[in-house]
């Protein structure tokens, strides 16, 4: 690796500008579509130029910033392992498209460790106990290519109150296929300035919800390479109804065996089949009988259904 630029004393912007000179750790999940937040479309458009970069200064990047420290400073108290600050965009010598902005580095016995820190709500604390969330074994799996580490510490501030941390060693193959993914977007597709496909993400999916969700109510002829993905779109429904299909006669036999008890013990497996009550609102009702007041409180939202006959 080779430093690229020192970002001491850098501006935010001047930061993201550098930043879009090539994939940076945070984009390798994007790109590996297990990105939540961002679509593939999205980082596209901003290394091609389209769009500015989407990593504004938002509250929950203020304070991620603004607790890193703590959370360096804890893990040293934990650990006795101290965390230095690497002032710098590092770029791979044998793959200049990745690039690494790491939280910190760690001399451990001599080698060095890659140190990530983050924080997160109490919503994904049992998430963080069973593990590494997978978009951050991407990012720093990333890290361990771009630098040569054998290994990375990240530690995470869970709900403000629950220190979490986990080494995560350097796997071969997750990186070659980071490497492949990432080439083949940076060349291809950034380089190329050619539109990358679709993804299932979440993230893809709100991204094209959003952008087009007024119809312009023409009609076009699709391209040839349309018609499989409608094939495969039937065949993928109908699977899902049938398994739907098994999975209600599995749950119908349980609860047959279950009968008027709550819950049942079986190899292991404790299965419940406990009452709700839920509350629900009848809107007809209301409309009919207070329609001034259905119609003041009513509001209307459009989007698109896709159907395929």
């Amino acid at each position: 690796m080779k430093v690229l630029v020192k970002t001491n004393g850098m501006a935010r912007e001047e930061w993201l500008r550098w930043r879009r000179m090539g994939i940076g750790g945070s984009d390798a999940s994007v790109i590996a579509g297990v990105n939540k937040f961002r679509s593939i479309f999205q980082l596209w458009m901003e290394k091609t130029g389209q769009e500015e970069p989407g990593e504004a200064e938002s509250e929950y990047a203020h304070f991620g910033t603004v607790l890193e420290p703590v959370v360096k400073k804890e893990f040293t108290a934990r650990t006795g392992l101290k965390v230095r600050s690497r002032r710098a965009i590092l770029q791979s010598e044998e793959h200049p498209f990745m690039l690494a902005d790491l939280d910190g580095v760690i001399n451990e016995n001599g080698e060095m460790c890659v140190f990530e820190a983050k924080t997160a709500s109490a919503y994904k604390l049992e998430t963080w106990e069973g593990g590494v969330p997978l978009e951050y074994l991407y990012q720093v799996q990333h890290y361990m290519a771009v630098t040569g580490a054998k290994k990375t510490y990240i530690a995470a501030l869970v709900g403000g109150s629950r220190f979490i941390y986990h080494e995560v060693f350097r796997d071969e193959k997750m990186i070659s296929e980071i490497i492949q993914m990432e080439k083949e977007f940076w060349e291809k597709y950034v380089l190329g300035g050619t539109e990358p496909p679709a993804d299932g993400s979440e993230a893809t999916t709100r991204f094209l919800d959003g952008k087009y969700r007024v119809s312009s109510g023409g009609s076009i002829e699709l391209p040839a390479e349309a018609l499989p993905l409608c094939e495969q779109y039937e065949e993928i429904s109908n699977q899902l109804k049938e398994l739907g299909k098994q999975k209600d006669e599995a749950a119908n036999k349980i609860k047959n065996y279950l009968k008027g008890n709550e819950t049942g013990i079986v190899g292991g497996r404790k299965i419940t089949w406990k009452p709700v009550v839920s509350t629900t609102f009848d809107k007809k009702g209301l409309e009919k009988e207070h329609k001034d007041i259905y119609e003041k409180y009513c509001r209307k939202s459009q989007y698109r259904r896709l159907s395929i006959a």
